[in-house]
């Protein structure tokens, strides 16, 4: 029997096809790289005035910050951190407290966040007293914020000392003006969407200050962001391969005045083979060795990521897991259903018609089946619109645009996009297809599901388990037990004999070795703010319990209770939210300056 479109009030009022991504993405010719960024007509000075009408654009009306920092972790004292390394770092409790530049600080407020997340506790002091960082934690932690924040605070009030001299932004002449990018910090990350909501949120939190943003990636002509890097550039994000197309244009971009490297889901980037690449990348200065600090930041830690570290942080660099690397959080509700691949089609128009007027992202594994689910969910009237890697950049673009103004509240997208969308209010997120162990298994579900439930959040993710996903259904069984889930009856034979959480073991740390990143010792691991000096290694070594290992032991039994954020309730999609979401103002920001 066909699918029939889902009847219920608030879904779509009126089907305004010419409001939806995926008709009019021909006409959409801004680049989201090319979003205007805070400067002044001054030569002087380390902090500009205010922008009123900018300042709306980047942050949104005064009334709706509370909405973008969704901070209301119920059980936030209760999260447990463990932190590693020869110094004891000691968390900060506010932002107010956190030494930060007082306009760094005005900037924060702005962005609507009020208490740090347990990541950003750690983080923000130990970059601000200059200790390379590893920082293991979920996915919708605030792990951006928290190496943008203190890095962009300490270079506050220094920009005319260390950057690079750049023309006045007001009066420059394209062609004529222009000088090759030296920028301070560079940002690498694994996906295009990715690198630009980490130049939004730099776009943010670089308001009045001297310092400039820009971004690299692929799918845009490389001459419009060359132009922009001539510019100026102290901020620079990137993707991998357009970052190595720039270093080898030496008029373009230069590295010889970097402070600061950030790698951001480092696990990613290696395990697409990246490794030539960000070799290029991170030997492609001229700066002076031992005067760049590094960062590097993710959700999984395997080994490849250890390897980099090892090579590039300093032997006293400090490390900071919040609960199990490569865990979920207990704020994301997971539901787990039965379905074959022809039944998915009619479960699926079952979910959004039970869950109505919600942001809901659903992950299938092909770029053919998102375009058929895309077509076919437009066909029952839905306001869909969807993302892969096929799709040209401008339509990818505009699919997001539309996806966060609420035009186009259902995105259908591949795993490619899986660590590149950070949308506020995103409650619902379905896996149409799980994950294949072989292409990424429960760390790409990890990440998907992460979609929603961020920053403190609730959400739901359901999942369609069909005969296919065998293989992954042993994990998927200890993932849900791990944060307390219902497992349904079909799964129930894959429950390990011991059910304790602290006792689960997953594959994905088997292999670590104690001693394979500098800075190693015997110690084992043990939750931050204890009192002692941890290292790098299994605390079962030292007669600990597994929960207060080290980031994995060798024989997999490390998997610490992960932190509750909050009790994982049903009550992430309510009944009452409209499909008319109040658009992001900061995706929607007119061309460049």
């Amino acid at each position: 029997m066909a699918s029939e479109a889902p009847n219920q009030e608030g879904w779509v009022e009126a089907k305004d096809e010419e409001a939806l991504a995926n008709v009019p993405v021909v006409t959409a010719q801004k680049w989201d790289g090319s979003a205007k960024v805070y400067q002044w007509n001054d030569e002087f000075g380390d902090v500009g005035p205010k922008f009123p009408d900018l300042e709306v654009e980047l942050f949104g009306a005064p009334e709706s910050r509370h909405e973008v920092a969704g901070l209301d972790f119920s059980r936030i004292e209760e999260i447990e951190v463990h932190q590693e390394g020869p110094r004891k770092i000691d968390p900060i409790g506010t932002f107010n407290g956190a030494g930060l530049h007082p306009v760094m600080l005005e900037n924060v407020e702005l962005c609507g966040y009020q208490t740090p997340t347990p990541i950003q506790k750690f983080t923000i002091p130990s970059i601000l007293q200059g200790h390379d960082v590893i920082g293991i934690a979920q996915t919708g932690s605030g792990k951006t914020a928290a190496y943008l924040i203190p890095i962009l605070s300490k270079l506050m009030g220094k920009a005319k000392k260390l950057a690079a001299p750049r023309p006045n932004p007001v009066t420059f002449r394209e062609g004529i003006d222009g000088v090759c990018a030296e920028p301070l910090v560079l940002i690498v990350a694994p996906t295009r969407e990715l690198a630009v909501q980490i130049f939004n949120e730099a776009r943010k939190l670089c308001y009045r200050t001297m310092l400039r943003p820009c971004v690299v990636y692929g799918g845009i002509p490389v001459m419009e962001q060359i132009n922009l890097l001539q510019k100026g550039c102290d901020i620079l994000v990137g993707t991998p391969g357009r970052l190595v197309d720039s270093i080898q244009r030496p008029r373009v971009l230069t590295l010889r005045r970097l402070k600061h490297i950030v790698i951001d889901e480092a696990d990613e980037m290696l395990d697409a083979g990246w490794e030539d690449d960000l070799q290029q990348i991170l030997g492609g200065g001229e700066q002076d060795e031992g005067n760049v600090s590094f960062y590097l930041f993710s959700a999984t830690f395997p080994k490849a990521a250890r390897d980099l570290a090892k090579e590039y942080l300093a032997a006293s660099h400090v490390r900071f897991r919040v609960g199990r690397a490569g865990s979920t959080t207990e704020n994301i509700q997971q539901i787990v259903l039965q379905a074959e691949g022809h039944e998915k089609r009619d479960m699926l128009v079952k979910l959004l018609e039970t869950n109505p007027g919600v942001r809901t992202i659903i992950f299938v594994n092909s770029r053919r089946e998102a375009d058929n689910l895309d077509a076919f969910l437009w066909n029952l009237g839905l306001p869909v619109t969807s993302i892969h890697s096929d799709r040209s950049q401008v339509e990818r673009e505009a699919a997001l645009r539309a996806f966060r103004a609420g035009t186009a509240p259902i995105l259908v997208a591949t795993g490619v996009t899986a660590r590149g969308i950070d949308v506020p209010n995103v409650m619902h997120v379905i896996n149409y297809d799980l994950p294949s162990i072989d292409h990424g298994g429960i760390e790409e579900y990890t990440h998907r599901i992460g979609r929603t439930g961020r920053i403190g959040h609730r959400g739901v993710a359901t999942s369609l388990f069909s005969e296919r996903d065998i293989d992954l259904a042993s994990v998927l069984t200890r993932t849900l037990l791990e944060t307390n889930q219902e497992i349904p009856e079909f799964l129930e034979s894959y429950k390990p004999a011991d059910t304790d959480r602290k006792h689960l073991k997953f594959e994905t740390e088997s292999d670590f070795d104690p001693n394979d990143v500098a800075g190693a010792n015997d110690m084992g691991g043990a939750p931050a703010g204890d009192g002692s000096a941890p290292g790098w290694g299994s605390g079962e070594a030292q007669g600990e319990p597994a929960a207060s290992g080290g980031w994995g032991a060798s024989n997999g039994d490390a998997a610490a209770e992960t932190g509750a954020w909050g009790s994982g309730g049903g009550d992430a999609v309510a009944a009452d939210n409209a499909w008319g979401v109040a658009p992001d103002t900061t995706s929607k920001a007119p061309g460049g300056w």
